[in-house]
């Protein structure tokens, strides 16, 4: 049976097709991955010709995206509050919420923590996180940040997804994991394992 990890953030511009591509391509070395754009006008269709190790689908369909027949699946969903992530979000295992360290994309969290807790209720074994993705170095924001995800109740995972360029190139460059920077790596395996733990818990 597929494991089912949902990116999803109300608002664009928080790194989420950048974050499923990496995690794809890290989970791609053990198990067999699927990705899939859920958002039908999406660029991540388009990233299969530059990378022919992924298998990528373009699919909003939650019955045909929960009957793909791989150990994983992950779903990059629209950079909008889409009427389907709803029932995405019933047919997942897990939903990654990654977010920038600013407070409009910090209370954005909220719509989408609301959606998964409605879910919760139905789907009564999903887990969900919160990732602070494309963080600035050296920014004094992140720490006022993190007490205010606290306070809507989110789920604040350790990892934190540095602002790299190693990331902004890794669509064209074939991931994080075939560069050279080695904080990068260590970012996506630390968010990897913090996934594959919550698994384990249920």
């Amino acid at each position: 049976m597929s494991r089912i990890i949902t990116i999803a953030h109300q608002k664009g511009g928080v790194g989420k097709s950048t974050l499923s591509i990496n995690l794809a391509l890290c989970f791609n070395n053990q198990l067999s991955v699927a990705l899939v754009d859920s958002d039908l006008q999406g660029s991540l269709f388009d990233f299969k010709k530059e990378n022919s190790e992924l298998h990528i689908f373009n699919e909003n369909d939650p019955d045909k995206i929960g009957a793909l027949n791989y150990d994983l699946i992950i779903v990059d969903t629209p950079p909008y509050l889409s009427s389907g992530l709803p029932n995405l979000f019933l047919i997942s295992d897990y939903v990654l919420i990654p977010t920038k360290a600013g407070f409009y994309d910090v209370m954005a969290v909220r719509s989408t923590l609301e959606l998964v807790n409605e879910a919760k209720k139905v789907n009564t074994l999903l887990r969900c996180g919160v990732v602070m993705n494309m963080i600035k170095h050296r920014s004094g924001i992140t720490k006022e940040v993190k007490p205010l995800l606290k306070s809507l109740g989110a789920p604040l995972l350790n990892t934190m997804i540095y602002d790299r360029v190693s990331f902004a190139r890794s669509p064209i460059s074939g991931g994080v994991l075939l560069s050279d920077d080695e904080r990068a790596k260590e970012e996506i395996y630390s968010l990897a394992e913090e996934i594959i733990n919550s698994f384990l818990e249920n």
